[in-house]
């Protein structure tokens, strides 16, 4: 019953936690409202004769279309640099640069036929987010981001849905992330799979086999190809490998071809969703990331005159209603782009006038779709600011009286361009005021949510530290505690419900959770004060010093800029931690005191007689020269352009030269063995590889089963395109099913262990040929006793075997050995660690193999150190208590891990290749999978260093 009811109140904290994250992300991740409105070509957006419009023409809806069809090329992370002519005519320092030579000679040859603007894209640049945005016309958001996985149909007005409402024919073929966006929207579409990164060929292949017999045809009106190769190139490797010269020619070459089948009334565009980092990443807001290419071409003379020496940078969102006009469609709802000026002209540079009267139809249009967009959101959100709102339809009001006076001006011909240029100024003006307004309200944090979810998170946290203290005193009343918390938590739910639709607000799952949360918190922690006042010393995690610096780093995660140093202050904090560590020793007079040394963990009773000083000094230097070893393996943020990331995150796959790639495949198995030699000597220098035990006997076979096959996964995959063609299924095979097993035994380590996670050897003095000293024996003869879960452990033993040994019907005490028993928790959790370790190796590159062995030597020192230089305090409150010291230790040791493999908190540093480790063709439809992988690939340093601790914990709290 005392098992079910600690369950019961940690499964209570972890709500707690959910709550207030669920609060603070509420008002940390930005989100907006979408507007099911659709345009159409029976409702104009404003009031207002259509001048030049060509209502009642064949195929014309606000306005006459100027093309009848068009192609839209999408080339997924074409950074603007890769189209990007280079001056001069000298050679590009880096091959990538200026590749596609066919938008050169148009540009050069035809410059009133084509143009070159650089293509901002607003992060987050991720794809799906940039295919919503070029569709839509407006600006997704970062709570979107985790829908990269899987893509959910767009219900706002859309180009796509404009096409099909007007009777138009679109062909897709590419990604099939658009599959999910506009399912059923296409009269003909190919698909391909776009989720696996290493995959540089299918998807584009699979478009050109399609590509020119299907412009050869007049069944389409739009057709969409969305080519994934450079962006697949630059996850696998990198801008600069010549994988991406080859792609890159490839879409040059096809580029070409298309150009030439183009028919008069047909505009191509060409366009990147998103750039990339010089690591081939993306997702975030870096200048690489942002800058897309996008080019327009027509075979008829298409813009009124030559291009600017610099192209014009040009937001995504304003290619939406420029193609709408365009082609002759309605502008999407809730689009806040705005028509690119230059492809709006009259008849040339021979009427100027007509071209600036076009140019101001098309902005007139545009501003009119614009502002009933603006106040039919304000209705429905009501969260764009009052006096910005009104400030915007002041200068559109004042715009539309221009228009109209200029429209009564052209019946008496007595309009000036500047008057024109004035007005398209003014509209201008207004639209990108809108655009503004938008976008600073939707990324606009809410820090009301904000400062509750942390709140939240800081009470749980002071509660945890409270009650750890209590709760394994047996009298603790969890029973009585917990109905009154979750009684008092319904409550607060209920009424903060009612009051929500009292007052008409929607009622969301986040502030109900809190508001139950901090309800119930508010009862338990009440309780706890009608049971008496303890000294909060009893509760403080450490000296001060130590309070100091934790105080430090808590406030630090609040720094807007914390993001780029956190990679050089988790180490330096768990420096000085470790320092405190050995200093502290001094302090209490036990650095060179003591009896001789042991190797492992022992009892808590005989650390008193251990010779601490010259073993923590060892240790200390042991990890202090693990942690600089391990800054090796760093990766720079995207805002330090200055700094250089480690060569060595870079799979083997990527190594050009093949004596170079066996040197350091040769390192790696170095370091899986060692790593293997390192668990299993230190297991049996403590006593814990003698016992029979399955979990034992999976240490000694299992672990070198895990090596060998890892090492095998790394040799094909590494190699997968130079195996022979007859030998290419088997290898495909072995590359996904080598993981599998791994992962597999993994799963058969961690239940054996929880079945019998004490691995220790036991003798008793009926077999025995040499005397046993017996170290416990009877009833518990001290306080100590009760407080430690070896002598509890121990005892267990005894009554398991009592009766089963012969000897005066077992009435006389036991005599019982166990070898390994002091140092019962270390080996488990050195067991755990090094079974996760092997399945979340696979999930990174070959090479942090190295990263993952210097880790694994720093977490043994760190674990002996801790043991040497905290102990057992005097007045221990239970068998299970952790020290908070060694919490905080353990703690930053997580997050140094972190970065040393090669991660940083920043989208473009998601390692996403990690979801194809054993499924190389993908997951199908599901993004559960997928998720799971790279979560684990993410989080591993906290996988290992703080959850490998929850099922230790349990198992070995299951035995006593």
């Amino acid at each position: 019953m005392l098992k079910a009811l600690v369950l019961l109140f940690l499964t209570w904290v972890c709500f707690l936690f959910y709550a207030g994250i669920a609060l603070f992300t509420s008002g940390f991740l930005l989100t907006r409202l979408e507007l099911t409105n659709h345009s159409n070509c029976q409702e104009l957006p404003g009031k207002g004769p259509l001048v030049g419009g060509g209502r009642g023409e064949p195929g014309a809806c606000w306005t006459a279309p100027r093309f009848s069809r068009a192609v839209v090329v999408l080339i997924d992370a074409l950074r603007f640099d890769f189209v990007q002519p280079w001056p001069g005519g000298l050679p590009a320092p880096q091959p990538f640069l200026g590749r596609l030579g066919s938008i050169h000679r148009l540009l050069e040859a035809q410059p009133q036929h084509a143009r070159l603007y650089r293509f901002l894209a607003d992060p987050p640049t991720t794809t799906m987010q940039r295919l919503k945005a070029l569709t839509t016309g407006s600006l997704p958001t970062f709570i979107d981001a985790g829908s990269n996985f899987a893509s959910y149909a767009i219900e706002e007005d859309n180009l796509i849905a404009q096409l099909n409402n007007t009777g138009k024919r679109v062909v897709f073929m590419g990604d099939d992330t658009w599959e999910g966006l506009f399912p059923g929207a296409f009269s003909q579409a190919f698909f391909f799979p776009s989720f696996n990164v290493k995959d540089l060929h299918t998807v584009d292949n699979g478009i050109l086999e399609h590509l020119y017999p299907t412009m050869d045809r007049d069944d389409w009106d739009l057709l969409i190809a969305h080519f994934l190769g450079v962006d697949h190139c630059g996850h696998k490797h990198g801008p600069h490998h010549p994988e991406m010269v080859k792609k890159l020619n490839q879409m040059d070459q096809m580029l070409q071809t298309l150009v030439e089948r183009l028919d008069n009334d047909t505009l191509l565009v060409v366009a990147g969703d998103h750039g990339m980092t010089e690591t081939g990443d993306h997702g975030g807001d870096s200048k690489p990331e942002v800058t897309a290419a996008l080019f327009l071409y027509s075979p008829l003379p298409l813009f009124p005159k030559a291009p600017l020496e610099d192209p014009e940078v040009v937001p995504q969102v304003n290619l939406v209603p420029t193609l709408a006009l365009l082609l002759g469609l309605p502008i999407p709802f809730g689009n806040i782009g705005e028509v690119m000026m230059d492809l709006f002209s009259g008849e040339g540079d021979a009427q100027p006038l007509a071209t600036s009267l076009a140019q101001a139809f098309a902005y007139h249009l545009n501003a009119q779709q614009v502002s009933r967009f603006l106040h039919a959101y304000s209705l429905a959100a009501q969260d764009l600011p009052l006096e910005e709102l009104q400030r915007l339809q002041n200068l559109f009001s004042s715009a539309s009286s221009d228009y109209k006076r200029l429209l009564d001006q052209l019946k008496t011909d007595e309009v000036r361009e500047a008057d024109i240029q004035a007005l398209i100024s003014q509209l201008r003006l207004f639209l990108r005021g809108a655009r503004t307004a938008c976008t600073e309200t939707w990324a606009r944090f809410r820090p009301a949510r904000m400062i509750g979810g942390t709140v939240l998170l800081t009470s749980t946290c002071l509660l945890c530290l409270v009650t750890s203290g209590l709760t394994s005193s047996p009298d603790f009343p969890f029973h009585s505690l917990l109905l009154r918390s979750v009684a008092w938590g319904l409550a607060g739910t209920t009424l903060l419900a009612g009051g929500l639709m009292a007052i008409g607000t929607k009622l969301e799952l986040a502030l109900l959770c809190a508001g139950g949360s901090a309800s119930s918190l508010l009862a338990f922690l009440w309780a706890l004060k009608s049971r008496g006042r303890p000294t909060m010393t009893a509760f403080l995690p450490g000296p001060l010093p130590i309070l100091v610096l934790l105080f430090l780093r808590s406030a630090a995660l609040f720094s807007d800029s914390f993001i780029l140093a956190e990679a050089q202050v988790a180490p330096f904090l768990l420096r000085s931690l470790s320092l405190f560590l050995v200093a502290r020793l001094q302090w209490e007079g036990r650095l060179l005191v003591g009896g001789p040394p042991t190797p492992c963990l022992s009892s808590p009773t005989a650390s008193s007689t251990r010779r601490e000083g010259p073993q923590a000094l060892g240790l200390l230097m042991g990890l202090l020269l693990c942690v600089r070893l391990s800054s090796l393996f760093h990766r720079c943020p995207e805002e330090t352009p200055m700094c250089q990331s480690s060569p060595w995150l870079a799979p083997l796959a990527s190594v050009t030269g093949g004596q170079v790639k066996n040197l350091w495949y040769g390192a790696c198995l170095g370091a899986l063995g060692v790593l293997v030699l390192s668990v299993r000597f230190w297991l049996r220098r403590c006593g814990n590889l003698n016992s029979p035990a399955p979990p034992v006997l999976f240490v000694r076979w299992g672990l070198p089963l895990m090596a060998l096959g890892t090492a095998a996964h790394w040799a094909l995959s590494s190699g997968s395109a130079e195996a022979p063609p007859r030998l290419q299924a088997l290898v495909s095979g072995a590359v996904a099913g080598l993981p599998r097993a791994v992962l597999g035994l993994a799963a058969v380590g961690l239940g054996l262990l929880l079945w019998q996670p004490v691995t220790v050897l036991v003798k008793t003095g009926a077999n025995s040929p040499s005397p046993i000293v017996v170290p416990f024996v009877g009833p518990p003869a001290s306080q100590a006793d009760l407080d430690y879960v070896v002598p509890q452990i121990y005892r267990r033993m005894q009554a398991a075997l009592r009766g089963k040994l012969a000897g005066d019907g077992g009435q006389t005490p036991l005599a019982l050995a166990a070898y390994g028993l002091g140092s019962v928790y270390s080996a488990a959790v050195v067991t755990v660690l090094a079974l996760l370790a092997f399945p979340l190796l696979l999930l990174h590159t070959e090479r942090i193999s190295l990263a993952f062995l210097i880790l694994f030597l720093q977490s043994f020192l760190l674990l002996q150190l801790l043991a040497t230089a905290v102990g057992t305090p005097a007045r221990s409150p239970g068998p299970f208590s952790v020290p908070w010291l060694a919490i905080s230790a353990w703690a930053l040791t997580a997050t140094q891990t972190f970065y040393s493999t090669g991660h940083q908190p920043v989208f473009p540093a998601i390692h996403w290749n990690a979801a194809f480790v054993g499924f190389p063709e993908g997951h199908g439809s599901s993004p559960v999978l997928p998720a799971l992988l790279v979560g684990a690939n993410t989080f591993a340093s906290h996988l290992l260093f703080s959850g490998s601790w929850l099922p230790t914990a349990l198992a070995l709290a299951l035995c006593v």
